[in-house]
């Protein structure tokens, strides 16, 4: 008998090839609601039974539900990250509460807009199992899914860092980790940890945060988040200016101290999020801007030394003031830990039109190093599982096929550019070539260089921020710290780098440690920076440098005058007059 036309492919009509497990059911499903099978679905009357040769013999290697069980058992794990390994996270919702239309045509920005997020809160140097309370930064990431696509604002909950060259980001996160021959932490020696900050003074800024107050905040509720990059807001006039994102935590700051955090469970951040959106005690977040003109980034530097593509450096927030556009709430815990946050990845160049990079150099290259992690730690088609996946009201389509479990793969349309299945476009909304400068040199080879402005705003921090009880706690979480130190050289090098801070506080600091620091940096030569500080010419060049050239310039990177232009014609033209 011929099958009938409802029941030639399955029996309730849908074609083989469209039969599979829905996420949103399986998630939400109960163990009541489930039955027990292999992972091919074979029901199993108990899952402790194996198959044998009589009731003491060896294994049968048919037994393809042990065998299955064990060999899944054994992959269980994907490689943690390399930084930010241990982490908590939840997923809420963004709302615009402040349209910002004159700045960007970022639609998630515009009045009334609102979408979902998921946000992943992490310690950076730790591995997986390490103390939610380590004095250390933390990363706050944050996965908006508008309609024009996801945008992940990839930040931590300090407005700097502790370098503004890329190359150096590898060495540093080394010296953040495990002794290759003791395999201790810094907890125990704190050798490498020193030996990379008194080589690298640029990193003063972030040390003094991170030993300071906000080093160990209290859980993830009580802390602000910053991008600490720029980036470029565009405006439907073409319009743009650098920007910066601050996320202005609701429930306000609070830190722990150094002697209450050994007093606190190794998973108290996790124990404290989860708890307070399970009781309906719900964290909120505002997101807003500082701006700044291109000129005024010119005129910051030229005058200020302030550079805007400067990882370590801030902008004064009297002169820069905040606004805010929204706010974004979590009250939702994840139902699989694995699924939701273990495998959530975030990306700094997901960015929606109305966003663009700015030429911030370590900026630049977390663009390339996010997207490559993700795809060697979670797999090429790490965007199309459930909490990775954006949620447009238009069907995403490309020509990105195959490779590693792919599941959307994107039908039987053509995997190419076809004239006989054309796929739809939408027209460009930002004009590229005038948002981005027209950047024309000779390639060079560049480090930078230490300057008296680097000290500007960390001797702000000590003298201005910080009341007397501050100091006093950064003075003894830096000696303690030291006191793990083991040579003395290391530590006379980094009270010199102070020094430039403040006299105050390395007289304090020596007072605690003991050890003379040297009288400045002048006389001293780094191996990662290039010193303009240095007395003699013979101590200027990172680690000795010699040869044709040394590779520090003479803006040290920033935005000099007449860095940003457009064509006009054949004429250039500065991008703010046009």
């Amino acid at each position: 008998m011929a099958p009938s036309a409802t029941t030639s492919h399955a029996p309730d009509g849908r074609q083989n090839g469209d039969l599979y497990r829905d996420y949103v059911d399986d998630r939400s499903a109960t163990s009541q609601d489930t039955l027990y099978t292999t992972s091919n679905g074979v029901p199993i009357p108990h899952p402790y039974e194996t198959q044998r040769v009589g009731e003491n013999g060896p294994l049968l290697l048919q037994d393809f539900h042990l065998i299955d069980l064990l060999s899944h058992f054994d992959r269980e794990r994907i490689p943690e990250r390399v930084v930010h390994a241990k982490g908590s996270g939840a997923h809420g919702y963004y709302k615009t509460t402040n349209a910002a239309d004159d700045l960007t045509i970022c639609d998630i920005f515009q009045a009334g807009k609102e979408c979902p997020v998921s946000v992943r809160f992490s310690t950076v140097g730790g591995e997986s199992g390490s103390h939610d309370c380590a004095r250390d930064p933390r990363g706050f990431s944050v996965k908006l899914r508008t309609d024009e696509g996801n945008w992940d604002i990839v930040a931590n909950n300090t407005p700097v860092f502790f370098l503004r060259d890329p190359a150096k980001f590898p060495h540093f996160i080394h010296t953040q980790k495990r002794h290759p021959a003791t395999h201790l932490t810094h907890a125990d020696d704190s050798t490498m940890f020193w030996d990379y900050l008194s080589q690298n003074p640029e990193s003063v800024h972030q040390v003094m945060i991170l030993m300071g107050d906000r080093g160990i905040p209290d859980g993830y509720r009580f802390m602000h988040g910053y991008l600490g990059h720029a980036v470029k807001m565009v405006n439907k006039n073409g319009d743009w200016v650098y920007a910066q994102l601050h996320m202005k935590s609701q429930q306000g700051t609070k830190f722990i101290t150094q002697a209450d955090s050994h007093s606190k469970s190794p998973d108290y951040s996790q124990k404290d999020l989860w708890e307070a959106i399970e009781r309906g005690d719900y964290p909120k977040w505002d997101i807003s801007v500082q701006t700044m003109t291109p000129k005024q980034a010119e005129e910051v530097w030229e005058k200020q030394g302030i550079n805007v593509f400067d990882l370590t450096h801030v902008w004064p927030q009297g002169q820069f003031p905040l606004r805010k556009i929204g706010e974004f709430v979590l009250n939702e815990n994840p139902k699989n830990y694995f699924a939701e946050i273990e495998q959530v990845a975030f990306n700094p160049s997901h960015m929606p039109p109305g966003i663009e990079p700015s030429a911030d150099p370590v900026f630049q290259s977390r663009l390339f190093s996010y997207p490559d992690t993700h795809r060697h730690r979670v797999g090429v088609n790490y965007q199309q599982l459930p909490v990775n996946s954006s949620r447009t009201p238009y069907r995403v389509a490309n020509f990105q096929r195959d490779g590693n479990m792919a599941f959307y793969n994107q039908g039987s349309r053509p995997n190419y550019l076809s004239s006989i299945e054309p796929i739809s476009f939408r027209q460009r909304s930002v004009n590229l070539d005038s948002v981005h400068g027209h950047f024309i040199g000779n390639a060079v080879t560049f480090l930078s260089e230490i300057r008296p402005e680097d000290f500007n705003a960390p001797r702000a921090l000590w003298e201005r921020v910080w009341d007397e009880g501050a100091r006093e706690r950064f003075i003894g979480n830096i000696s303690g710290h030291m006191a793990n130190c083991k040579k003395e050289e290391i530590i006379k090098r980094q009270i010199a780098i102070f020094r430039e801070v403040s006299n105050d506080l390395a007289s304090r600091l020596e007072k605690a440690t003991g050890v003379k620091g040297y009288p400045g940096i002048a006389e001293l030569r780094f191996n990662g920076t290039h010193n303009g500080m240095a007395k003699s010419s013979e101590l200027r060049a990172a680690n000795g440098l010699k040869g044709a050239q040394i590779s520090a310039t003479k803006n040290n990177g920033g935005p000099a005058k007449g860095t940003h232009f457009v064509d006009v014609g054949n004429a250039h033209v500065s991008n703010v007059a046009a």
